[in-house]
């Protein structure tokens, strides 16, 4: 089933256009990616494909059954709403029943009025209609798997990452078909991203992306639609399949662009002696010439490495003697417990570490301390005397907007020195990042926000640092940005410390891991992030294995037990009959255990499954499905006692 098309679709910005003659369509089930470099309309493309900007020219066609759930990149809410209250102000049928049903709930325990009573069996008789006790468990099971638990705190409470989390859990609780989702990994931990990859390969709803997560992409995406030079192009495929047709692709141009050259060596010759264009031919053959010479020539995509000359480290660099921090409760996490726990570590020349944790486990709280931005509670920081810091924060501050864009930059430094001796300037530098032109002469106040964050990190960049800390560098760049930025530090001799959810990025450059426990506590990891990862997972799957042997061996001395007491009660005295209400019971409960049985086999052969996640849900079904099928044994037991 088609669920969108979009035909001949246009956007004007400012004065040219952003994109045009955009043409593509999607049915149920597909997965998608929009890629392209910042600034080319991506996230303008995904909102007026969602109706929330209007287009210029073209048409968008949504399938009327589907419905639309959009993820913005900076969610918009209302700061005196609860959780719950931003959750439910969805235009979902099912969110809107679910919501008055709790609403009415809330008032039977004030006050039970005939009117609330009868508006109380309506929407109790419409959730029984309408499946929906399923689908609030589900609705739950969202909310709670994404860190969300209590719903009454205000959105104006919530970090940048638990409200990235809740508008997240927003489009994902609808009961649409259509995900728009823009940049969905920004500010999520590793591990909820992980969770969120396998939920959209599984689900059976269409979702159109734009993300620089590659790993993301590489999983859920069977097509990637890059946007350039104003126009979309359809790529069939994951990431890595992209990567290789954009290879062949960029060869064939290139091969043609030296064809056509070749060509216009000749006519360009032709051309010049002045030819009459009196004839027929001689004027297509002139036309056919002009369209040659002005027709849009290959530009072939320039990756730009660059080692710098660097700082030198002393001896020592760089030393943590014993680190505590802890935010009271309801601060900043709210958890009350050890952020960091005597955490102690000496840095050696040329280490690149990673930071692993969920979102609250202290990550940015380390980093802030490294750097003097807050305060430990206890211990001791020792810095080098030759260690220069440079600290890429989340939130730059910028306290002169007023200064240009190659200005700003100038006041770290005119000119970098490269490995090779050479120089850089500053303007060349801003080049290579995306500042090209004009831009460079504009006032940094005049620059969107993703863009600030980019010029900060050629400012550090450019200041020759040989101990860099980055916290998030990941979040507003593009593609092309990040190969830059990974080239430039799996090259850099100095330290690097790095907080990042882009578990591709910290691959590439980073090869140990700090892990953030939630006691406080800080383990060391020798290795990549996505091999942490695996390792958790392999350790997830072995205790999942031992719970459920532990679980069968519990059943079979219960059973052991009943049957014991079966033999006993066997000899007793008869009891009293069965009422016509006990009968009635006696009977569901042989249809009820009759379908639990198979629902347990069913789970038992899903819990052998190779797909971690399935297994994983299977043995948490497994476990509910024994607990009910227990209970129903033991009533059926009572019940078959009696004549």
């Amino acid at each position: 089933m088609n669920i969108f098309s979009i035909n001949n679709l246009a956007k004007i910005s400012r004065e040219n256009y952003l994109f045009t003659g955009v043409t593509f369509g999607l049915n149920e089930g597909d997965k998608a990616a929009l890629i392209g470099r910042n600034g080319t309309g991506k996230s303008t493309l995904l909102n007026t494909i969602a109706g929330v900007l209007e287009p210029d020219e073209g048409t968008v066609v949504i399938n009327k059954s589907a419905g639309v759930s959009l993820l913005p990149q900076t969610p918009t809410f209302n700061k005196d709403d609860t959780i719950r209250e931003h959750i439910f102000k969805s235009n979902s049928p099912k969110l809107q029943t679910i919501r008055a049903y709790e609403e009415i709930c809330s008032q039977m325990e004030q006050n039970i009025t005939p009117s609330i009573q009868n508006k109380f069996d309506q929407l109790n008789q419409k959730m029984n209609a309408d499946d929906l006790w399923n689908y609030e468990a589900q609705v739950k099971s969202i909310l709670s798997t994404l860190g969300i638990n209590d719903l009454s705190r205000k959105m104006s409470e919530l970090s940048g990452g638990m409200i990235k989390k809740v508008a997240l859990a927003q489009v994902l609780v609808e009961d649409t078909k259509l995900l728009l989702l823009d940049e969905p990994t920004n500010h999520l931990d590793i591990s909820t991203i992980y969770w969120l990859q396998n939920y959209l390969k599984e689900t059976n709803r269409t979702v159109l992306m734009v993300t620089h997560d590659r790993y993301f992409l590489d999983a859920v995406c069977n097509n990637i639609y890059e946007l350039t030079r104003k126009k979309v192009k359809l790529y069939v495929g994951n990431y890595s399949t992209y990567l290789e047709k954009k290879e062949i692709e960029a060869q064939i141009e290139e091969n043609t662009e030296r064809r056509i050259e070749s060509v216009l060596r000749f006519e360009r010759d032709w051309l010049r002696r002045g030819p009459c264009a009196r004839g027929t031919k001689a004027k297509a053959r002139i036309q056919r010439d002009m369209a040659l010479i002005n027709r849009e020539k290959f530009q072939k995509e320039t990756s730009f490495t660059f080692e710098v000359a660097g700082r030198r480290l002393g001896g020592k660099i760089l030393e943590l003697k014993n680190i505590s921090k802890n935010f009271p409760k309801g601060f900043a996490n709210g958890s009350g417990h050890p952020v960091l726990s005597n955490f102690s570590y000496t840095f050696n020349k040329g280490e690149k570490i990673g930071i692993f944790g969920n979102n609250g486990s202290g990550k940015s709280t380390l980093l802030n301390i490294i750097t003097g931005k807050i305060k430990a509670d206890s211990g001791e920081i020792v810095i080098g005397e030759n260690t220069h810091i440079a600290y890429y924060e989340q939130n730059p501050y910028f306290p002169n907007t007023t200064l240009t864009v190659l200005e700003y930059i100038k006041e770290a430094a005119d000119v970098m020195k490269l490995n090779d001796g050479t120089t850089l300037s500053a303007s060349l530098f801003l080049e290579q990042f995306g500042f090209e032109g004009r831009v460079q002469h504009c006032a940094v106040s005049t620059l969107s926000g993703g863009e600030r964050k980019r010029l900060y990190l050629v400012r550090l960049l450019i200041s020759n640092p040989n101990f860099i800390i980055l916290d998030e560098p990941t979040n507003d760049f593009d593609i092309f940005t990040m190969n830059i930025l990974e080239q430039f530090l799996m090259g850099f001799q100095g330290c690097l410390l790095i907080v990042s959810h882009d578990r591709y990025f910290m691959d590439k450059v980073a090869d140990t891991m700090f892990i953030l426990e939630d006691d406080g506590n800080v383990s060391g990891f020798v290795g990549k992030c996505s091999e942490y990862i695996q390792m958790k997972e392999e350790e997830d799957r072995e205790e999942f294995l031992k719970e459920k042997e532990s679980k069968s061996e519990e059943r079979k001395q219960k059973e052991a037990e009943q049957s014991a007491q079966s033999a006993t009660q066997s000899a007793s005295p008869a009891k009293r009959k069965k009422t016509f209400k006990e009968q009635k019971e006696f009977e569901e409960l042989e249809k009820l255990i009759e379908e639990l049985e198979v629902k347990k086999s069913e789970l038992e052969a899903l819990m052998a499954d190779s797909d971690y996640t399935v297994a994983k849900k299977a043995g948490e079904d497994y476990g509910k499905v024994e607990e009910t099928l227990q209970k129903s044994y033991e009533r059926w037991e009572e019940l078959a006692e009696l004549d």
